[in-house]
């Protein structure tokens, strides 16, 4: 249900539905009170109620009541209560879940019952309490409540007491996958790195280091590095110990060497700080700027390629700020017309889409990102042999990678847990995972009202990049979004600045994962 969106009712609008509905389950569907012209039923505690209800759009099918003052409705039916109850534990009593009969089946119950464990935590409650149909005895069990004391109600109209305690709630949470992360005790990690790791790459990662000249090192990265040159389309890469931002000034590096003026394409961050490494490395270009999440156009690049007679371009593959796609074909074929060069920034596109590129002169990748390793690692791609120069600092000179393979001190940890992190996956079918799970995941962000970043450009699978409304702060909607469980980038600066989140599906994330993010955001935009 895509426009489902979930809060606390406060609203005369939502009060007022509320009570039509309690009519509609209470009076006519079960016969617990008496009818009225109205049509309308106000619990007697409607005072002292504080109501969580599902919203479609602005119409409530689903609510519930929570209440923490003394006596409750079932101290009024069983005589002393609390000797059924575990102590020691502040309970509060939960009443009238009621869920219009067409959504009663779906994602409306998982996100009342998030509003219930809200609630819960922000009273310093200990327990629940309920009166539960018979008819819904087994899913109540299976959230761990626990029935006690005698049948009340009527013949009609019977209800068993059961409570739950936190604690037990806690334990069996754990199997629901429709709830929450934090309430699962679990995390998701959704940010663009350090991603979530799977347990075979922190196993490889664990093991006793090696030395980078040994033989076990050795064939760990002559095997990483086949595996990732079958990736890319590319004959040779070498892996440096350091970020991406490292094999980007190692790519400024030979530009340099190469010479000739050049041209950087920006539409993002990411492009705004090549050119910023391009400035560093004194490099002689022009920069070609974009609107941020706006296509990159090719006639205008080829414009001022042909106006400065460029002799290379470098670009982002994927502009991971605005959450697009570039055309690195095109680039690809725009270069190859020009005898040109091209360079990639490709840090956050390899291993989240497919790419070829067999027409690339020198491109970038990094181990934390999408290859779903541990961070610490980046690579060049290049088709070509690299001679050694004298003329740069030893760290930055690509080719004394390309003549020694592992000139300096490397990690045989962080080598390791990418060897097996290439070579568990299937990538084909990778691939097309990340395209299913985030074309579903933009379709019910806009569906559910959200504006996404880059709607004019081709959307990359892996990243989506939510502006949020002014009346509601990245970081606060964060933070409230990681209490639930779920971790989401907003802390950049580019962010902040302009009130976005991101959406990252890079590391190990499961589509299961997704309804209760989006019933979060939901829940906070409520």
């Amino acid at each position: 249900m895509p426009s489902l969106t979930f809060k606390i009712a406060r609203e005369p609008r939502e009060l007022e539905q509320i009570h039509k509905l309690h009519y509609k389950a209470f009076v006519e569907e079960i016969p617990q009170h008496t009818p009225n012209a109205d049509q309308r039923h106000i619990d007697r505690f409607h005072d002292e109620n504080t109501y969580a209800v599902a919203l479609d759009g602005e119409r409530v099918i689903g609510s519930l009541a929570m209440r923490s003052q003394r006596p409750f409705s079932l101290d009024g039916k069983i005589p002393n209560l609390d000797s059924y109850l575990p102590p020691n534990h502040n309970f509060c009593e939960v009443r009238l879940l009621n869920i219009a009969k067409e959504h009663r089946t779906g994602n409306v119950l998982p996100g009342l019952i998030t509003a219930v464990w809200d609630y819960v935590n922000l009273e310093n409650h200990g327990g629940a309490i309920i009166s539960a149909t018979p008819r819904q005895m087994k899913l109540y069990s299976h959230m761990g409540f626990v029935p006690f004391g005698p049948l009340v109600g009527t013949a009609d109209a019977p209800f068993q007491p059961m409570y739950l305690t936190v604690e037990r709630f806690q334990e069996r949470a754990k199997e629901i996958s429709s709830l929450p992360p934090a309430i699962r005790g679990a995390v998701v990690n959704l940010l663009p790195g350090p991603v979530a790791i799977h347990p075979d790459v922190a196993a490889a990662f664990c093991v006793t280091p090696e030395s980078h000249r040994s033989p076990a090192f050795d064939e760990d990265l002559r095997t990483v590095k086949s595996r990732l040159c079958e990736l890319a389309g590319m004959r040779h890469v070498e892996v440096l110990l350091g970020s991406g931002t490292l094999s980007n000034d190692t790519v400024a590096a030979q530009l340099w060497l190469h010479g000739g003026r050049g041209i950087v394409v920006s539409n993002g961050e990411f492009g705004e700080r090549i050119a910023d490494q391009a400035t560093r490395a004194h490099l002689d270009y022009q920069q070609i700027r974009f609107g941020w999440g706006e296509p990159i156009d090719i006639d205008a690049v080829r414009k001022a390629m042909d106006e400065t007679g460029a002799k290379w371009v470098w670009a982002v593959a994927c502009e991971t700020s605005a959450g697009i796609l570039n055309d690195v074909v095109a680039l690809s074929e725009l270069c190859r017309e020009r005898d040109a060069k091209l360079c990639l920034d490709c840090v956050s596109a390899f291993g989240a889409v497919p790419l070829d590129l067999s027409g690339v002169w020198l491109a970038t990748a990094a181990s934390g990102k999408a290859l779903a390793a541990y961070p610490g690692l980046s690579m060049v791609f290049h088709q070509h042999s690299i001679p050694v120069s004298k003329d740069l600092p030893r760290y930055l000179d690509l080719g004394m990678y390309a003549k020694d393979g592992v000139p300096y001190t490397h990690s045989s940890n962080l080598v390791r847990a990418l060897r097996v992190a290439v070579e568990r996956v299937e990538w084909t079918s990778r691939f097309q995972q990340i395209v299913t799970n985030g074309a579903w995941l933009r379709g019910r962000l806009r569906a559910a009202g959200f504006t996404l970043i880059g709607d004019h450009a081709t959307a990359a699978p892996h990243v989506v990049t939510i502006q949020l409304p002014q009346h509601i702060r990245s970081d606060e909607a964060a933070r409230s979004l990681e209490r639930s469980g779920f971790l989401l980038s907003y802390a950049s600066g580019y962010l902040l600045q302009r009130n976005w989140i991101q959406i990252c599906l890079m590391g190990e994330v499961s589509r299961d994962v997704l309804p209760p993010l989006i019933r979060e955001l939901q829940r906070i935009m409520g």
